[in-house]
């Protein structure tokens, strides 16, 4: 009788991933492009969000890659606005992966350093689980989802390093249970501020658009 013997074979099912989301970083890096992977779910208002915080990014060249499954609606409205936006569309796919990104970015002319929002797929959940070559995650959440989505989506929260709340102008006509939202939040997460904000009043953004130009600035330091 023959020996046998089993061998168990444990690889990262992310390894590729996360090779090519290494190269992405590391290439952005010496072009002086910070990377913002920007989180949330649909219609969370993340481009809006982005709109928003490019326009307090005073001195920080913009560029957008809006990823979505079908269209490029929102490529085109950022694109009307002067920024410099490219599409991925991911025809099902519900989160954005490294090969995609490494697509996009070979074909984007970065004429200067600046800060590359990548505007993820609407979910909460697959996209945390990828890395797409980004110095730091945004989450994008709102007071219209009620103040269990720390519970219930953990990683997404965990993950980020800055958490906008966004639409408080509506906080007063919702039940909306802040401190349950915080203590959720802070349980998987002590550190990323989390930054109250509304597109309506302008609430918040020069905070996000400060803490952001701050972590580009760090990051970016002796490349």
């Amino acid at each position: 009788m023959h020996d046998v013997r089993e061998i168990t074979v444990m690889e990262n099912i992310h390894g590729e991933n996360d090779h090519i989301a290494y190269h992405i970083n590391e290439d952005l890096t010496g072009k002086g492009i910070f990377v913002a992977n920007v989180m949330g779910a649909p219609g969370i208002g993340k481009t809006t969000v982005i709109k928003n915080l490019i326009a307090k990014l005073r001195g920080h060249m913009p560029y957008v890659i809006e990823g979505d499954i079908e269209s490029d609606i929102d490529t085109r409205a950022l694109r009307a606005m002067g920024i410099k936006a490219f599409q991925i569309n991911t025809f099902g796919a519900c989160h954005l992966d490294a090969p995609l990104v490494h697509n996009a970015v070979q074909n984007i002319e970065f004429d200067e350093p600046g800060i590359l929002f990548i505007e993820n797929v609407g979910n909460l959940v697959c996209p945390a689980e990828f890395s797409i070559g980004e110095h730091t995650k945004i989450l994008i959440c709102s007071v219209t989802e009620g103040s269990d989505k720390p519970y219930k989506y953990p990683l997404a929260f965990e993950k980020a390093g800055m958490i906008i709340l966004n639409k408080v102008d509506l906080a007063p006509y919702l039940e909306f249970d802040e401190s349950f939202f915080m203590k959720g939040l802070r349980a998987i997460n002590k550190n990323a501020p989390v930054i109250k904000a509304s597109s309506k009043t302008g609430e918040g953004f020069e905070e996000a658009a400060g803490w952001l130009a701050d972590q580009a600035a760090q990051a970016l330091a002796g490349r």
